[in-house]
């Protein structure tokens, strides 16, 4: 069953008369700053966005975003931060807005469910809160995730040691948990968080990746694709041994057939040469029946 809507609430609500910024006048990255830090946080982000498949919403009701920047003081509209990932659940439908150029929490008034941020070294006092703020006063991600916005899942994996940490909001603070068994349950999405050790785009390693309520793993496209020309070689071999069943079948019908067609030419000869025999037995004055 979806979980219902988490509604944030404005800790500063805007005068009717002031007309705030939405997705499509905040820009989705920030001026000066680079885009992707490298091709790892990209394609982990689209591994995650391609496996998110929450059984409970329909897909307009679900969003997920790879490096997108997320607003969310309605006092300080320029303030955001970019997660690595992120995924809402949830979405009213009739408030679609179609594509997002950034998330807006003061517009879309829902919680993000989840956030993974990709450490590195030049992140990761910031992703974990260790850093100080900033000079203009600005929190740290760690801060926005928890007490700005209060993500309810938070997720940090460093693909140098592939070591992964999950934080759960307990009350206004974060509490670590541990997975089981490798994963991690989100009762929301009705999904598992884990890790998975595959290929995807060509690398072969850890990966983070999501898993349905079964344990199986929820197929990429490409997965998807295979799967569907790997199930359809499996109908037409299935096919073909059933059109070859068949044949042998008929086959097996022709010969008993032949064999019966045989048998009873044989008998029919056997009647002619004795009904003969007896005619010649019987010109000799024989009775045939008495012999």
């Amino acid at each position: 069953m979806a979980t219902p809507l988490r509604v944030m609430e404005l800790e500063y609500p805007a005068p009717p008369s002031t007309a705030l910024p939405t997705m499509y006048d905040l820009p989705e990255e920030e001026i000066g700053q680079p885009g992707m830090p490298d091709l790892f946080h990209e394609w982990q982000g689209r591994l995650l966005d391609e496996t998110f498949k929450p059984p409970g919403f329909q897909p307009e009701e679900v969003f997920s975003a790879v490096d997108m920047n997320l607003y969310y003081d309605v006092k300080h509209f320029k303030w955001h931060k970019r997660p690595d990932w992120f995924a809402v659940v949830g979405l009213p439908q009739e408030k679609h807005p179609g594509m997002r150029l950034s998330y807006v929490m003061w517009q879309e008034n829902v919680i993000p469910l989840v956030v993974v941020e990709l450490l590195s070294p030049s992140t990761r006092k910031d992703d974990l809160g260790t850093r100080l703020r900033d000079v203009d006063g600005s929190p740290t991600k760690w801060d926005v995730y928890e007490q700005w916005v209060g993500v309810p899942y938070y997720v940090t994996f460093d693909r140098r040691n592939d070591d992964w940490q999950i934080f759960t909001l307990n009350g206004s603070r974060y509490q670590k948990v541990e997975p089981t068994d490798g994963r991690f349950w989100i009762e929301e999405a009705e999904l598992w968080l884990g890790l998975w050790h595959g290929s995807w785009l060509g690398e072969t390693r850890q990966w983070l990746r999501w898993y349905d309520r079964q344990g199986n793993l929820i197929p990429t496209a490409a997965e998807r694709v295979q799967q569907e020309r790997i199930h359809a070689q499996q109908e037409y071999e299935r096919a073909e041994q059933a059109h070859e069943r068949a044949e042998q079948a008929h086959e097996r019908a022709e010969q008993a057939h032949e064999r019966a067609e045989r048998e009873k030419s044989e008998r029919e000869a056997v009647q002619q040469r004795a009904a003969l025999l007896a005619e010649k037995l019987r010109a000799l004055g024989v009775d045939p029946d008495q012999i």
